[in-house]
């Protein structure tokens, strides 16, 4: 699990082709790797990969087809500039929202423009994911925690102050990058036990959308 604050700005040092699949090694840069062990999580922009070797500086992963056909990590090349986060502890401070670093898909910006010193993009989602998105309620961007501020179908608005410019990749966002997109976990589970039945859970729960309206959950 992750926070989606991001830790440090990462740089693709190394992509290597391995059968089908990629092997990646990444410079961490300021990213304090001392409590790090081979096997560990980091979030690559997002994506929960598992560090399988420290070489000094950095880490190296392995990247699985599976990850390369929902991501945009397939199209990281040497250079390349990522947001790092380690996996939190019970010790972490909850600053963003709770993180899997399971993409569910990716976004695709659309606009980006200048709003005093902060930037606001519009960004659209996959039409599947757009259930999930709400005005006020978070998502999370290449691993960055972000309030949504506005919804208009799978088209959704945010705007990014000066802090999170200079310390995630976002700052690079043109029209046409892609990006990927992890939606609010209880958005997912609340829908799953909604479905019920529909689902194949035969469990009896006891939640409704009544029931939810009843308690406040639902306006």
């Amino acid at each position: 699990m992750f926070t989606g604050i991001i830790q440090a700005i990462g740089q693709i040092v190394r992509y290597e082709q391995r059968g089908g699949d990629i092997r990646l090694h990444i410079n961490t840069g300021a990213l304090e790797l001392d409590d790090v062990q081979p096997g560990d999580s980091i979030a690559v922009n997002g994506v929960c990969l598992t560090a399988v070797a420290l070489p000094g500086d950095g880490f190296i992963a392995d990247v699985s087809r599976e990850s390369l056909s929902l991501t945009s990590l397939g199209g990281l090349r040497f250079g390349s500039r990522v947001n790092l986060e380690k996996a939190l502890t019970l010790s972490t401070p909850l600053g963003g929202h709770l993180v899997s670093g399971h993409v569910d898909g990716m976004g695709r910006i659309l606009e980006r423009k200048e709003d005093a010193r902060s930037i606001r993009l519009r960004v659209e989602a996959p039409a599947e994911l757009a259930r999930y998105i709400a005005p006020k309620g978070s998502i999370c961007i290449d691993g960055t925690s972000l309030t949504v501020n506005r919804v208009d179908g799978a088209i959704f608005g945010l705007n990014i102050v000066p802090h999170t410019l200079q310390k995630t990749i976002i700052g690079d966002y043109q029209p046409g990058s892609s990006v990927n997109l992890e939606v609010d976990l209880i958005a997912r589970y609340l829908e799953r036990l909604l479905l019920g039945e529909k689902q194949g859970c035969t469990t009896a729960t006891g939640i409704s959308r009544s029931f939810l309206a009843e308690n406040g959950f639902l306006k």
